[in-house]
């Protein structure tokens, strides 16, 4: 975290200085908005801590609930969900407070006696080393707290308005605000009372019922498992071993469970196989007591037992996989000519089970995504085309994490016996991996990424795929980064300039040529569109990797576009450059870890994180078009 460099700070640095509409911001919902999210769910919540680092956009997040969620349903962060934590700056704290999946271990009927079940295989939880952060566990109503809190103290100063419900909504295209929205208090004084609103746009994130989905003449589609499953959230007294550990359990004919430790070092969760249900049952299975889940539990884990004495949250459900038709407002024969108003999220795109862990995580995602492309529509940065990407990228995601839930819920479902191979589950576990995480989403070749035929220069950077980090050597103060982890979400593009093998200080070498037009050309895109008066790197944050030692480099040697000037002070950050070395007996080299070609290269990455384009030292043409497609000219 950087800070000081306005004054010094004397308070929390987390508490960044209101501004724009953060500035005595009335606890009165306006009837004239830039932004209205509908649902304060992890999608909402994050939605309104990125648009708060867009003081200028004046957003409200309205809630059914009259307060905060306590309890919520899902618990499971993957690692790509924390890194997006840590570009919100709570990492650490809810790494600190979640329990730390590493393994997963298996449990299957004894060959010796199929009544019983027996432990059999054991697997590392990240076997590729895809991110180093940690698949965590934790209540989904503390992520929330997280991103609200981060919101409340950004420069807009976002706050969630509770006990207000959506009503429906109409779309005026023409209008300065086109869309009016229906407003009811559902708790307090005014409770039944409505009242409208009108917004430039309006964001659906509340839940598998969206009303907001529903005004928009969209439905779910799809069709459900015809399977039931009990979940339990609870502290049991048992002799079962792995108790503490995430377990994947198959009975001989009891059905299975996935069992997941929770926070804190006692709580646990069961998801405990129900069987089939028939086409008539009518949801008659989510009326099964308590005590029937608790026995079945118990069958399954025989000869282990748990003795229940204290529940959390328990509840019956049926798996159900559904998409939406649409994820905006624009008709498909209009799309590209009509620009979208209101946008869908998380479940009320799509839902699934709960077996695979990807609700939370992949509506979060959705909010990452269309978050900084709405900030920087509505503050002027961007054409309103750049928000005809949300949809054309999202939904494409959304399908290919539906047919990954339904295969692996399936083979959840499947007994023991039934399995044409042994291992076919834990065989699944392992290849599904890099999904389930998150880390196969690669956008195609777009407004806002290029293709891959300079992907040579840098292979571990795949263009479309998430930016996966790995340590340099900070020059300024010597110290080991990830250099991921310098990825604020703050709406700006990252320009990563990684130097060819010619000495630093050589002034005729690609990196010196390239850093020189990148900050002095009328061409340049830094130079094109960052506006006077303010920090140099507002809207882009350029850093330079040399390959060289860290002790072999000063910052002298690189030119003035990677030592940008902060303001109101005009001082120097030379906390931009980096290389490769040797701190404290620990060695890093991004450029054999991440395939860096000696001739260096340019990796571009969009504020959400993901790989925008890879590109040669001297494709200064191609990166003034490429800029060009989604920023204004500089007014």
């Amino acid at each position: 975290m950087e800070y000081h460099h306005q004054g010094y700070v004397r308070t929390d640095p987390r508490i960044r200085p209101a501004s724009g509409f953060g500035i005595d911001r009335p606890t009165e919902i306006p009837r004239k908005m830039d932004v209205l999210i509908v649902g304060a769910g992890p999608a909402g919540a994050l939605l309104a801590a990125q648009l708060s680092r867009f003081p200028n956009v004046n957003v409200r997040i309205v809630e059914r609930r009259p307060s905060r969620l306590e309890i919520g349903h899902g618990d499971g962060i993957k690692s790509r969900s924390v890194e997006t934590f840590q570009a919100f700056g709570f990492a650490s704290r809810i790494i600190d407070e979640a329990y730390q999946i590493t393994e997963t271990r298996f449990w299957k009927p004894n060959p010796a006696n199929p009544s019983e079940i027996v432990r059999t295989v054991v697997n590392p939880d990240d076997p590729t080393n895809l991110s180093e952060f940690p698949h965590l566990i934790v209540n989904q109503a503390r992520v929330i707290d997280y991103f609200m809190e981060d919101a409340a103290l950004a420069p807009g100063r976002v706050v969630p308005d509770y006990g207000i419900e959506f009503v429906d909504l109409a779309v005026e295209q023409g209008a300065t605000h086109p869309v009016k929205a229906r407003l009811r208090y559902t708790s307090g004084e005014r409770q039944g009372q409505e009242f409208t609103v009108r917004a430039k746009y309006v964001v659906g994130a509340d839940g598998a019922r969206s009303g907001v989905r529903t005004a928009i003449g969209h439905r779910l589609h799809g069709d459900a498992a015809m399977h039931a499953w009990g979940v339990l959230d609870v502290l049991a007294e048992t002799d079962f071993p792995d108790i503490r550990v995430q377990c994947v359990i198959q009975s001989n004919d009891g059905g299975n469970i996935l069992l997941i430790p929770r926070e804190g070092g006692h709580l646990f969760r069961v998801y405990v196989d129900l069987g089939e249900t028939g086409k008539d049952d009518n949801g008659a299975v989510r009326s099964t007591p308590f005590e029937a889940i608790v026995a079945r539990a118990n069958a399954i884990l025989s000869p282990y037992s748990i003795d229940v004495k204290s529940v959390g949250w328990w509840s019956v459900y049926e798996v159900a996989h559904r998409l939406t038709d649409g994820f905006d407002d624009v008709p498909p024969h209009l799309v590209g000519k009509q620009t979208p108003r209101v946008f869908l999220m998380g479940d009320a795109c799509h839902t699934h089970s709960a077996k695979a862990g990807q609700g939370m995580n992949v509506s979060m995602q959705d909010a990452f995504n269309l978050g900084w492309k709405l900030g920087a529509v509505v503050e002027g940065r961007a054409p309103a085309t750049l928000l005809d990407t949300y949809a054309a990228e999202r939904k494409v995601i959304a399908k290919d994490m539906i047919d990954f839930d339904k295969a692996w819920s399936t083979l959840m479902a499947t007994p023991a016996e039934a399995l044409s191979d042994p291992t076919e589950l834990e065989r699944a576990h392992v290849a599904g991996y890099e999904f389930s995480n998150g880390y196969k989403t690669e956008y195609p070749p777009s407004q806002i990424v290029l293709g891959n035929e300079h992907q040579a220069l840098a292979t571990g950077f795949p263009v479309g795929k998430r930016f996966h980090s790995a340590k340099v050597i900070r020059r300024s103060d010597s110290n080991m980064v990830q250099l991921g982890h310098l990825h604020e979400a703050d709406g700006r593009w990252r320009i990563y300039a990684f130097a060819d093998k010619a000495s630093p200080s050589d002034v005729t070498s690609k990196l010196h040529r390239f850093g020189l037009w990148l900050g002095t050309d009328p061409e340049s895109p830094v130079v094109r569109h960052t506006p006077a008066g303010g920090d140099d790197d507002q809207f882009f944050d350029v850093k330079v990797i040399y390959p060289c030692l860290h002790t072999e480099l000063e910052t002298a040697h690189a030119p003035k576009v990677f030592k940008p000037k902060r303001q109101p002070f005009g001082i120097t950050d030379i906390n931009k450059i980096f290389a490769r070395g040797t701190v404290d007996k620990q060695s890093c080299d991004i450029f054999a870890e991440r395939g860096i070609s000696e001739e260096g290269a340019v990796v571009v990455v969009r504020p959400d994180m993901y790989v925008a384009a890879v590109l040669p030292l001297d494709a200064r043409s191609v990166l003034t078009e490429f800029f060009s497609r989604h920023f204004l000219p500089r007014g």
